[in-house]
């Protein structure tokens, strides 16, 4: 990275990285030091990457949260990491899957997208809740889980489906699917890994 960044540029990349981690629900730790730029910890996505993600996962969710005829009929989840979407959640159709499909793949930046839409009416917040609970549970058992690193794996949970994102080895990867399999109430495990080996 260029060592003479401008403070403007420096800002614009805090700000970006701290979009991204809002919207993934994940931290990345961010360090800026006088001189130094911007260094990303632990995530094996370059920082471009991680500010295309922020973008096409902002993106969506204003054009999806806008179209009126997802109103009341929907209730999606779009989650982008390097380049590879994950579609989750409900439509009461299956036209309005298929839209929800085509409005996202106009977006420039996605290099592939796994469409795990359900037909059915939007989750209840008691569901919601629960997958909330069980993403927490694979992250806790993560931590202890030697030979992996839990903030290299992103983990989105849609009716108890529990999907695993990141770049990973097939070893990590194998880690982390074994401990998410061991959380109470899990259904499915669904690995959508990008794999550097």
């Amino acid at each position: 990275m260029n060592q003479s960044m401008s403070p403007r540029q420096l800002l614009l990349i805090a700000a970006a990285c701290g979009a991204a981690a809002l919207v993934q629900g994940c931290a990345p730790a961010v360090v800026v030091g006088a001189g130094a730029g911007a260094v990303v910890v632990h995530d094996r996505r370059s920082l471009g990457s991680m500010v295309d993600d922020a973008a096409v996962e902002l993106k969506a969710k204003g054009m999806l949260s806008t179209d009126p005829l997802l109103k009341d009929q929907a209730n999606i989840k779009l989650t982008s990491v390097n380049g590879i979407v994950l579609l989750s959640g409900e439509t009461a159709t299956a036209e309005l899957r298929d839209h929800v499909v085509a409005t996202v793949r106009e977006i420039r930046g996605i290099r592939r997208i796994t469409n795990e839409i359900r037909i059915a009416p939007p989750s209840s917040l008691g569901a919601r809740a629960k997958d909330t609970w069980i993403t927490g549970e694979v992250k806790a058992r993560f931590v202890g889980a030697r030979g992996l690193d839990p903030t290299r794996v992103k983990v989105v949970t849609e009716a108890a489906n529990v999907y695993l994102m990141g770049l990973v080895t097939q070893r990590e990867g194998e880690i982390a699917t074994d401990a998410a399999t061991q959380v109470r109430g899990v259904e499915r495990v669904v690995k959508l890994f990008e794999y550097l080996d």
